[in-house]
Parts: structure tokens; C-alpha cells; sequence
């Protein structure tokens, strides 16, 4: 059933086309993702669709009587209202339900009104709303329901305005970057969340994991084309390869006729006849066809990376609290050459505190933080860049100087290298804040990167870059020889690019956990699991004791007493298959599309475990009894 159609949109800002004539749809239960490079339009084919902004050619038609939510970057929240009073001030059709049923009890005189309200309570499901609207909340830290929407932060907004819109049970729900703001624990709970749920959603985001395991279907806008993916992000990935490889013949062959044509043209005579003329216009698309070339331009990351000492950087016995919350209590570290740490852990642990105060724009309580002399960082903050008003792209690259030092004594103008990340000479005399927020960003990395620092730091740099930019940064930083930091809730991105983790408990306390984030997440998976494991050993202990005290035990059946010898040896091959699984996580070799198959297999193995020992415990009970 088609929800939503869009046809034939188009925008554009003067001279500036972001894109025309696109055209899709949407049908129930899709799960959509839109993948395009920064400055493509994203934002603006999502504001078009929800009604926030119009397009300047075709229409969006939706389905008669259908309900969408749109979650925005930057959601418009009413600042006088509490957490509570937000959610009970939507268009939510159960909330009506609510406040009819509770007017009907005020006149238990009138049985048919009360009727008509339960009835509606039970048809809504609304018994359980209040249940619901607060586990979300809870799942999302939104946990002070009187706290005003004035004293929140913006990524506290936005996970409310996420809350709103998954407790609106639309038809189809837009989203503009969802798992921003969120720590990884609320990206794993919405992942689930979404998974699990019959919704149909359309969605910007650049979460690979994300797109990997929620969508469906990934729609790509590149060169003001649209191509359809029906699958994962694995599969649009080998897609996307397969129809390049396509597109490259094809162009050769387009060329090599064109030569051919402009051959024929050429030793035509002026007096055409209706064949000729007929040819002349097919010249005419074959030239254009020929002449087509791919904007596919990639960033170029280069630096000249000072030399780095012996002394890198080294805490000892560090402390910091903020009144009665301890973010660090007597830390001791010392980094060393190549070292490349992920920093995880929910929000509010302390984690950009920590970064501080290894850059040293905010001081420890107790201890010291001591600095190489050579250490020079370069710090990539959740802030950005400082805007100033009427500033031009170029200005901010000048402020470094007209010439930027590069590898091997080479030098580069300012001008050739904001070409190198993909502003062009006309885009760099734009104003500033007139980007997309990842050109922002992008435009950020790039005087972070210029200023040549051998001790990287980056927080959150994933938050809106295009998935091309991301694949270059990696790629960067794999053959970074410096000291890396880096915080994200991107999952992909860590995997790939960190060897060790602090895991931020809490309360002062930091874990170095020996392994990249999947390897954490299977950890953490195994514990449970051994603490479950632990848990039903301790009720069957309890269970032989007060067993001549049960009148009513049952033996197993033989197909029964089959199935738990059988369990035994299955448990024991996916557990052998589980080790080997995780040991290949070890191979530095590895690629992301490596990992994340490696990670989704690994998850399935694990589920498969848990629910055959939890068979294999409740066949053995009944075996002991």
C-alpha cells in the first residue's frame, strides 16, 4: 500500500541547484534510508516531504488520512513546558482517548458515555500509555519529567522530540539524523526499537550499523540521479560497485560510437534527408552522453605531522568531580607513540570533560596532566566552527596563512586545498553560514587538520559528514602515525578505527577494555550470559533439594530425552563457532564490510546459544526431577 509519493520535486538557491525532478515512493512497512554526499539537498527533500518547505516543481502527495512525524536536526520545542507537558500536548489520538475516559468517569451517571470511553481505552490500548510514554523516556535519560524544556540541551531536545514522534505511532515516520545526540547504548535500544516494530520509516542518517540492520531499502542521489537499492547497507554496497562497473563500459562504449558519429558528420553534405536529420538529433544525445562526467571527487587528507618525543602525554593520580559527581578519581595513564584509544560511554559520564582536561582548557582537582614538549593537538570539538558573521569560506583557511606547509617541504595555497576537500572556486567565496552542516564540518576538519598536529583528538566527528567523507577519514586515520582519541557513537567507525577502549562507568570509574567496540559488545553479551547461566545453575540446585517433596514430576518423553542429547552437542559446536568467530575480529586485515558481517553473525550465534541452553536448562529440571 503506497503511503507517500513524491514527483518530480526540485530546489535550488540562485544559481546553486541542490536537485530536480526527483521522483519515489513510499509503501507501508518500507524502511527507507536517503544516502547522498553533504550539499546534495537531504535535509531539503525531507522538509519538502513533510510539508515544512515546497518544492518548486511537481507535488507530494500522501495518502488520504494518513499521520506523519518528521523528527528535525534542530526540533522546535515549546521552552515554557515541562518533559511531561510536552508529550501530552501532541496530536496523539490516544491522549483524546485518555481525556474522554477521564471526563466520563466525573459523570458515572451516564453509563452510555462511560461505555463508549472504556471501550475506546481498550480499543486504543490506552490502559498502558502512561507505561509506554515513560519507558521511552527512561530509554532515552529523559528521566526528570518536571524539568523545563527551557533548561534542556540540544541533544536532550532532540531526544524528546525523537520521544514525541515514536509515541505518535504515525503511519510513516521522517527522520533527519536520528541517532545524533544519542549515546550508544539509545542508538542499540532504537536499532531494536525499530527492528522490531511494523513502521515504515524514511530516513537521512550516516550510522552504517544503522543501516546495515534497520532499512530495507536505500535510495542514493548521486549526479541528480536516484537509484534504488532493495536491501541492506551491505547489499547497496556491492550494488552500488556492480552498477559503477556498468555505468564505466557503458560510458566507453558511448565514446567510442560518438567518434564514430562525429566521423559520419563530418563527411555528411549539407543537403540532409529525413534519415540524416533523424541521425543528427541521435548525434546530439550521444554527444551529451559522452561528454557526462562523474562528480565523484573524494577529500584529500594530507599533513605534515610534527615530529612526536618520547614524552607524550601522561596523568597521574588525576582527580575532577562537579559538586557530588566524580568524573575522574585518581586516574594514572601515560599514551604511547601510535596509540589509538575509543572513548564509550552514556551521557553525562564525564567523557568531554576528560578531553578537556588532556588539552588543558580545564584543570584537574588533585594530580597532574603532563604534556610532551613536542606534543602538538589537534582537538576536533562537538562545537564546530566559530562562525563570524559575513566570513567567506577562503577567510577562515587564510586565517592559517595563503600557504599551507605539506609533506616533503611541498606547500599548497589556500585555495587548492579547500579544492582537495571539495569546495570548489565558486564555493569559497560563499559565506559561511550559508553550508549545509556537513560541509560545515567538513570545512572544520580541514583547519583542524592544516595546523599539523601528531596528537589527534576528535569528539564526535562523525555527526554529520556524507558516508563518502567518512570512508576518506578512515582511511586517513588508519595511516595516521600519531596518538588518536576519539569519541563516537558510530559504531562502524570505531570498530574500524580504535585498538583499545576507556569505557566511562560512571562515578570516576574507567575501564581500558583490550578491543575495539564489537569486541566489547560481545564481552558484555557473554557476561549476561554467564550470569543467566549462573542464575538457573543456582534455581536447579534449589530445585534437586525440595525434589522428593513434588508429587506431581513428569519424565521427559523419549523425543524429549532425544532433543536434550542433541542440545548438548549444538550448544557445543555454536559455542566452538562463537570462539572462532571472535578470534577473527583479532585480524587487523579486516575491512568494515568485514566487520559489520562478522558482527551480525556473531549476534546471531549468541541469540542462538541463549535460546538453546534456556531449552536445554528447562529439559534438564524436568530430567532431574
Amino acid at each position: 500500500m503506497n503511503l507517500l509519493t513524491v514527483e518530480n520535486i526540485s530546489k535550488s538557491y540562485g544559481e546553486l541547484v541542490l536537485f530536480s525532478d526527483i521522483s519515489f515512493g513510499i509503501n507501508k512497512d518500507q524502511k527507507i534510508a536517503l544516502i547522498a554526499k553533504n550539499g546534495s539537498g537531504k535535509t531539503s527533500i525531507l522538509n519538502i516531504m513533510s510539508g515544512k518547505d515546497n518544492s518548486e516543481t511537481g507535488q507530494v502527495v500522501s495518502r488520504k488520512g494518513i499521520k506523519i512525524s518528521f523528527l528535525e536536526q534542530e526540533p522546535n520545542l515549546n521552552p515554557n513546558l515541562t518533559i511531561e507537558e510536552t508529550i501530552f500536548t501532541t496530536d496523539n489520538e490516544i491522549l483524546q482517548v485518555i481525556a474522554d475516559y477521564e471526563k466520563a468517569v466525573q459523570h458515572p451517571d451516564d453509563s452510555d458515555r462511560y461505555q463508549q470511553a472504556f471501550d475506546a481505552m481498550e480499543r486504543h490500548n490506552a490502559w498502558d500509555f502512561e507505561t509506554q510514554y515513560k519507558q521511552i523516556l527512561f530509554k532515552l535519560h529523559l528521566d526528570q519529567l518536571d524539568a523545563k524544556v527551557a533548561t534542556l540541551s540540544g541533544g536532550q531536545k532532540k531526544r524528546l522530540a525523537l520521544a514525541n514522534a515514536l509515541l505518535n505511532k504515525p503511519a510513516l515516520l521522517i527522520l533527519d539524523e536520528p541517532t545524533n545526540h544519542l549515546d550508544l547504548e539509545m542508538i542499540e535500544w532504537l536499532e531494536a526499537y525499530f527492528s522490531k516494530e511494523n513502521m515504515t520509516l524514511f530516513m537521512v542518517t550516516h550510522d552504517r550499523y544503522f543501516l546495515e540492520r534497520v532499512c530495507n531499502e536505500i535510495i542514493e542521489l548521486d549526479n541528480n540521479q536516484l537509484y534504488s537499492y532493495k536491501g541492506n547497507y551491505s547489499y547497496y554496497l556491492r550494488e552500488k560497485e556492480a552498477r559503477e562497473e556498468r555505468d564505466a563500459v557503458e560510458q566507453h562504449k558511448t565514446k567510442i560510437l560518438f567518434k564514430k558519429e562525429l566521423d559520419w558528420m563530418r563527411r555528411q553534405p549539407k543537403a540532409r534527408t529525413t534519415k540524416s536529420k533523424s541521425r543528427i538529433d541521435d548525434f546530439k544525445e550521444i554527444k551529451k552522453k559522452a561528454h557526462q562526467r562523474r562528480q565523484d571527487h573524494q577529500v584529500q587528507l594530507e599533513l605534515n605531522m610534527e615530529r612526536l618525543g618520547s614524552k607524550i602525554l601522561e596523568l597521574h593520580n588525576v582527580s575532577k568531580a562537579f559538586g557530588d559527581k566524580t568524573i575522574l578519581n585518581k586516574f594514572e595513564y601515560n599514551f604511547t607513540k601510535g596509540e589509538r584509544v575509543g572513548i564509550i560511554g552514556q551521557n553525562g559520564t564525564g567523557k568531554s570533560t576528560f578531553l578537556n582536561l588532556l588539552t588543558q582548557t580545564e584543570h584537574p582537582d588533585a594530580g597532574k596532566v603532563v604534556v610532551g614538549d613536542t606534543l602538538k593537538f589537534g582537538y576536533y570539538t562537538q562545537k564546530g566552527i566559530q562562525i563570524k558573521e559575513g566570513q567567506k569560506v577562503i577567510d577562515i583557511i587564510r586565517e592559517f596563512g595563503d600557504y599551507i606547509p605539506l609533506k616533503k617541504g611541498k606547500q599548497i595555497s589556500a585555495q587548492q586545498l579547500l579544492e582537495r576537500f571539495l569546495f570548489d572556486r565558486k564555493k569559497q567565496y560563499d559565506f559561511v553560514e550559508k553550508l549545509s552542516g556537513g560541509e560545515r564540518k567538513r570545512l572544520y576538519l580541514c583547519t583542524v587538520l592544516i595546523q599539523n598536529p601528531n596528537f589527534l583528538i576528535l569528539d564526535e566527528p562523525t555527526n554529520d559528514l556524507d558516508i563518502v567523507t567518512l570512508n576518506v577519514l578512515e582511511s586517513f586515520l588508519l595511516d595516521f602515525p600519531g596518538c588518536l582519541i576519539v569519541v563516537s557513537h558510530d559504531r562502524y567507525f570505531m570498530d574500524k578505527i580504535v585498538d583499545h577502549l576507556f569505557v566511562f562507568k560512571g562515578d570516576g570509574v574507567i575501564e581500558d577494555f583490550p578491543g575495539n567496540y564489537s569486541d566489547y559488545r560481545a564481552y558484555e553479551n557473554s557476561k549476561v550470559i554467564a550470569e543467566r547461566e549462573a542464575k538457573n545453575q543456582s534455581s536447579e540446585k534449589t530445585e534437586k533439594i525440595s525434589w522428593k517433596e513434588k508429587d506431581d514430576s513428569r519424565k521427559l518423553t523419549y523425543q524429549e530425552q532425544k532433543e536434550h542429547k542433541q542440545l548438548e552437542k549444538e550448544i557445543q559446536k555454536l559455542e566452538e563457532q562463537k570462539a572462532t568467530l571472535q578470534n577473527k575480529f583479532m585480524d587487523p586485515e579486516l575491512s568494515g564490510d568485514d566487520i559489520a558481517l562478522l558482527s551480525k553473525e556473531l549476534n546471531q550465534v549468541t541469540d542462538t546459544i541463549e535460546t538453546k541452553t534456556e531449552r536445554w536448562f528447562e529439559l534438564s529440571a524436568i530430567l532431574e526431577g
